[in-house]
């Protein structure tokens, strides 16, 4: 089923109107008729609004609410991805993949061995299209919200913004053993914010690893081998993921 993204304002009564790029996507992309369901959500409220086509506007597509599902599809906690910002078209694997694991918002960072090095304009370039990016992913997996991808920080930037949230880890060769990791993610528990900082190609420099540690952001191995910057993010997010469902699950049988 084709599921669409819409302002809350869009949803009104009994009536959810599809206005944008989409139109011509249902319209002469999809082919989709009058009668067909699809599934519509507005980014804020996670519920999943199905819908019946119900009339093609010049502008528009008027459709008819059919039901509500309530029942979430995002993970229990909200994962924030500070990822140093790589070469060539690398940022876009890795925002499409982070959305599809469930990431909450991608947080480009301007480490000191960053080889890319965006001025206002070509920034402001660049995260309007991973933002497309976010949003495509986030329709095709099915997500409840568009995860946003912020405007790239500096690293003292970024280790403020991460301040206030619960966990904070950062991938490091010279980090404890896996057990140690191991035991660090297995703590994290539905409901709590979680940062992961994974630096660019040839990583953080040791100063910004010290000045993250300062920050209270905590070292974790990712096994013996050397991931590469687009490797390494995706491989933290799938043990989140994993982790967090799991531990929800098991919540919902005690209860």
């Amino acid at each position: 089923m084709y599921q669409f993204f819409v302002e809350p304002s869009q949803i009104q009564d009994k009536k959810v109107i599809i206005t944008g790029s989409d139109v011509n996507h249902i319209k002469n992309v999809l082919r989709l008729k009058t009668g067909e369901e699809i599934a519509v959500r507005n980014g804020v409220d996670g519920k999943e609004y199905r819908c019946g086509i119900e009339e093609f506007a010049q502008d528009q597509v008027i459709c008819s609410l059919r039901f509500v599902k309530e029942e979430g599809v995002e993970l229990p906690s909200k994962i924030y991805l500070f990822q140093g910002i790589p070469k060539a078209d690398k940022m876009e694997l890795i925002v499409q993949k982070a959305v599809e694991l469930g990431v909450y918002e991608v947080i480009p960072v301007a480490a000191k061995r960053c080889v890319v090095k965006l001025d206002e304009k070509k920034a402001r370039a660049k995260v309007n299209r991973w933002q497309g990016i976010a949003e495509a992913a986030a329709k095709q997996s099915k997500r409840g919200v568009i995860p946003v991808v912020q405007e790239p920080m500096t690293m003292k930037e970024a280790a403020a913004y991460a301040r206030e949230m619960d966990v904070k880890l950062i991938p490091y060769e010279l980090a404890k053993d896996m057990a140690h990791t191991k035991k660090i993610m297995e703590s994290i528990s539905p409901g709590e914010s979680v940062a992961v900082f994974i630096g660019p190609e040839g990583g953080f420099e040791e100063s910004e690893v010290a000045e993250a540690v300062a920050a209270g952001i905590v070292p974790v191995t990712l096994g013996k081998r050397i991931l590469r910057t687009e490797t390494a993010g995706l491989t933290v997010l799938s043990w989140l993921m994993y982790h967090l469902e799991l531990a929800l699950s098991e919540i919902k049988n005690i209860y």
